[in-house]
Parts: structure tokens; C-alpha cells; sequence
């Protein structure tokens, strides 16, 4: 295969790329993350850009991508964030130009508009290859070989040069969306020189007609006069800022780095609360659990206000059998930040680890609320199940279990249990109505569930006459089931 039908087909499948965010991610080897202090970090610095680019309010879902580079992409209602994009950035404005640049591309539409490339990049090499079958049939194989050839070079230097444009104008956009909100573009500008120094160390030989995305210089030199004259290109981040991000660093490190090269990176001689953060986790994924807690406890003690600093207590705690100890720390966590179904669902999973019949209780108490705030977190569905489970009532623990298959992408088992489910359910009550939108919403294309006999043939069969239909699945928040990615850095 040649280098540049090569090239074609990996825009082409990186524009096409469809995947289920969170249900499908792991088929597409695609590992996520979820964090609720680093989701929180990216949250406060996103919603402003959305706003300013014109995006609804929380359309936009940021997920966590487990990848120690430096990208990000964007398409449908997702943006994507490397994690290695967190530890490679030197402040917290080079991830607000990223995130604007994102934004950019969704802003702009460019979803739409690369498949609508593609399909027209495609015209001039489908018709060089007949009018290269036609040349060869007529006996004049080496003039049907350089068609097909010329009919390849258009499309794919038109795809190119097209998402190139998409390139820039995503660039120029997130200068503006930044001037918005009042906020400096020199963290692109120090981006750029990074990749541009990079490039030249490198002695890469790039031809530039063959990039799906400006050179480093080129992008340098388009945006820095702008950037440059903004009012706000003084503006830096405060002290605050530049503290919270590093130890969101030292988080990621720690979980995602060889545990020994942490202690070498953040040593005893450090001690700096990121380095004690970094060191919490290094000992603890290391089994060296007391050393661990004195660490986090070193943090608790002089933050007792951080949510974050007691979650990973409790997570210590709680992964090492300890699990009545893990309970406070936990508690505390959802008591500061009560909005997170993250903290939430671990405390719920340490009052059920318990084993008391009133924690039992209060687990599913609290797993009810997380579910409020996060409906499609299927683990969360999966947690609730084990509760209810436990406490006797497998009706409620079938229905749970449907909701965290229909989450997890699994339809045939949420069918399966959504069946469970209502046969041990009051047909007038709202969970058997709940387990019948599972139903209907899992059923593929135009098949009609069949829920029970003998009903009207004007009805969907077994459902109650106010029913969704067409698959909705009531007013539940159902994800995309597609994601096209239109971008990486």
C-alpha cells in the first residue's frame, strides 16, 4: 500500500470512528478514566469556553482518556482529554488553549463537514479507478496505472488541505472564545514552540501537503500576532490555580507511572503537598499501606476542606479490607462535595462492604442520589444492584442490573433482566414502567417488544398505553451512540 493511500485511509477511519463513549470504549481499546477531582478541574475551565463558543449549557461531556500523550479530539457531543496532556502541560492555561481549541472544532461544526469531505474527497479517486479499468482494458496498462495514481493524489490532497483549514480556523477560534472570558492565548503560543522545537530537534523531513494538520511553525506564526495583541495576554494563572493543577499531576503520576519511579521523582527530601500526594499513592499501589496513610493523612490534617484528600483515604482504607475505618473519610468527602456521584457511589460501596443492616441501607440511599446526578453511570447501577441484592429484593436488583447493562452498551442483557424484573414487579408501579422503557429502548430499529400476552394490538405489546416509543427511552438522558472524532493535536 502506498504512503499516500496509507495517509487516506487514516483520516478517513479517524473521521468515520464511531464508538460508544463509555459502553464501547474498551472494544475500540480506548481506556477511560474517571476522576472526580480531575473531571472537576476540567469542568471549571471548560464550561466558560462552551459558553463562550456558543455551545448549550453541559452538552459537552469531557471524558478521560488513559494515554500518557499529548492530545485531544472532539466530535458529536465529547471531547476527549489525554491524561498525558494533564503531566505533559507546564500550566493550567495550556490546557485552556487546548480545551479552546477543541471547542473550536465543535463550534464549527467540523463534525458534519468531514464526512461531507470525505465523501468528496472519494469522487476523484472512484473516478480515476474507472477511468484507470477503462485505459487498462483498452490495452494501455501504464497509462491506467498513472490515472489511478492522479485520481488518489487529488482526493487525498484535497481531504488534507480541508483539514488543515479546519485546523487554523479551530486555532483562530480559541483566541477568541479566550479573549471572551477574559483569559490569555499565550498558553497556545508556548504549545506551539514546544512542537515547533520538537519538530526541529527531530530533523523531521515533513512535507507539509501531506499533514492533516498545520506544521508547529506555521500554526505559531498565524495565531502569535493575535494572541500577542489581546488585552488579556498578560494574564496569568494565580497562585491557586498553579498549586490545584500540580497535584492533579501528581495524582496522575502516581496512579499512572511505575510506583518506584514516583518516590524517585517526589523523594522524602520534598515536602511539598503534591509530592505527599504523589507519594500516598505510589505507597499505596505499592502494598505499603501505613506510609501510604501517613502521607494522605499529612494533607487531611492541614486541608481538612479538601473532598478529595478524604476520598483517597477512604479508598486506601477501603481497598486493604478496612472497611468500618473507610466509612468516615468517605463520609467527610461527600460532605464537602455533595454534587459528585463519584464520591458518592464509593461511599455507598463501603457502607455495603460493612455488612451492617442499617449501613445496607443507607448505601442504597446513597446510591439513589449519585444516580440522580449521573443516570448512565452503569456502575453505579451495578453497585445499586449488589445492594439491593443484599437486602432481599431481587426485583429492584434485576431492574438495577437492566439499567446498568443498558448503560454499559449490553442491550440483550438489559432486555434479559428488564424481563426479570417485571415479573416481580407491580404492573402499576413506576419501576415496572422504568423496566418497560428498558424494553423499548434496547429493542432494536422498528422490532416491537413483546412484554406480555393478551394485550391490545392498538399498544405497544404489554406496555402501558403512555409508553415511549421509537426507542426513547422516557426523558433518561440516553448516550450518543456514536462518537466521530474530527481532531487530535
Amino acid at each position: 500500500m502506498s504512503v499516500k493511500r496509507r495517509i487516506f485511509r487514516c483520516i478517513a477511519a479517524g473521521a468515520a470512528f464511531a464508538s460508544s463513549i463509555l459502553a464501547g470504549a474498551y472494544s475500540q481499546g480506548i481506556s477511560t478514566l474517571r476522576d472526580a477531582e480531575i473531571e472537576d478541574f476540567l469542568d471549571d475551565y471548560s464550561q466558560p469556553i462552551f459558553r463562550a463558543a456558543g455551545l448549550p449549557e453541559n452538552s459537552i461531556k469531557i471524558i478521560i482518556v488513559n494515554d500518557q500523550t499529548f492530545n485531544a479530539f472532539a466530535g458529536g457531543r465529547y471531547m476527549g482529554v489525554n491524561s498525558g496532556l494533564l503531566t505533559i502541560a507546564e500550566t493550567p492555561n495550556q490546557v485552556e488553549a487546548v480545551i479552546a481549541h477543541e471547542a473550536g472544532h465543535l463550534a464549527g461544526g467540523h463534525t458534519a463537514r468531514s464526512d461531507e469531505m470525505i465523501a468528496q474527497a472519494t469522487r476523484p479517486m472512484l473516478l480515476g479507478l474507472v477511468l484507470a479499468a477503462g485505459a487498462i482494458a483498452a490495452g494501455a496498462p501504464d497509462i491506467g496505472i498513472g490515472v489511478l495514481g492522479l485520481g488518489q493524489n487529488i482526493g487525498t490532497a484535497n481531504l488534507l488541505r480541508y483539514s488543515r483549514g479546519q485546523e487554523s480556523a479551530a486555532d483562530q477560534a480559541s483566541i477568541t472564545f479566550l479573549d471572551e472570558i477574559g483569559h490569555s492565548s499565550k498558553g497556545a503560543l508556548e504549545l506551539w514552540r514546544k512542537m515547533r522545537n520538537s519538530q526541529i530537534i527531530r530533523g523531521d523531513q515533513i512535507n507539509p501537503y501531506f499533514q492533516s494538520h498545520p506544521l508547529a511553525n506555521q500554526r505559531l506564526t498565524a495565531l502569535q500576532s493575535r494572541a500577542e495583541a489581546s488585552p488579556y495576554f498578560n494574564e496569568t494563572d494565580s497562585p491557586e490555580e498553579i498549586a490545584r493543577f500540580r497535584l492533579i499531576q501528581a495524582k496522575i503520576r502516581g496512579f499512572l507511572t511505575d510506583p518506584n519511579a514516583v518516590l524517585r521523582r517526589y523523594p522524602l527530601s520534598d515536602q511539598s503537598d503534591p509530592a505527599h500526594y504523589a507519594r500516598t499513592v505510589a505507597y499505596y499501589r505499592n502494598s505499603e499501606i501505613e506510609k501510604a496513610l501517613s502521607e494522605i493523612r499529612t494533607l487531611t490534617d492541614l486541608y481538612p476542606d479538601n473532598p478529595y484528600f478524604h476520598e483517597l483515604e477512604g479508598q486506601i482504607l477501603f481497598e486493604y479490607g478496612r472497611v468500618d475505618e473507610a466509612i468516615t473519610p468517605h463520609s467527610r468527602a461527600v460532605e464537602l462535595a455533595s454534587d459528585k456521584a463519584l464520591l458518592r457511589i464509593n461511599l455507598a460501596r463501603a457502607l455495603l462492604a460493612s455488612q451492617e443492616p442499617s449501613n445496607r441501607q443507607q448505601s442504597i440511599v446513597e446510591l439513589k442520589r449519585a444516580l440522580l446526578l449521573e443516570p448512565d453511570n452503569s456502575f453505579g447501577w451495578f453497585e445499586l444492584a449488589r445492594a439491593y441484592s443484599a437486602s432481599g429484593d431481587e426485583a429492584m436488583a434485576n431492574l438495577a442490573t437492566a439499567e446498568s447493562k443498558y448503560h454499559a452498551g449490553a442491550a440483550p442483557d438489559a432486555i434479559a433482566f428488564a424481563r426479570r424484573a417485571m415479573a416481580g414487579l407491580d404492573r402499576n408501579s413506576r419501576e415496572w414502567r422504568q423496566a418497560a422503557d428498558i424494553i423499548v429502548a434496547a429493542t432494536p430499529g422498528d422490532q416491537k417488544p413483546v412484554l406480555a400476552p393478551g394485550t391490545d394490538t392498538n399498544e405497544q405489546p404489554g406496555l402501558p398505553p403512555d409508553a415511549p416509543e421509537n426507542g426513547e427511552k422516557g426523558e433518561q438522558d440516553v448516550p450518543d451512540p456514536t462518537l466521530t472524532i474530527i481532531d487530535s493535536l
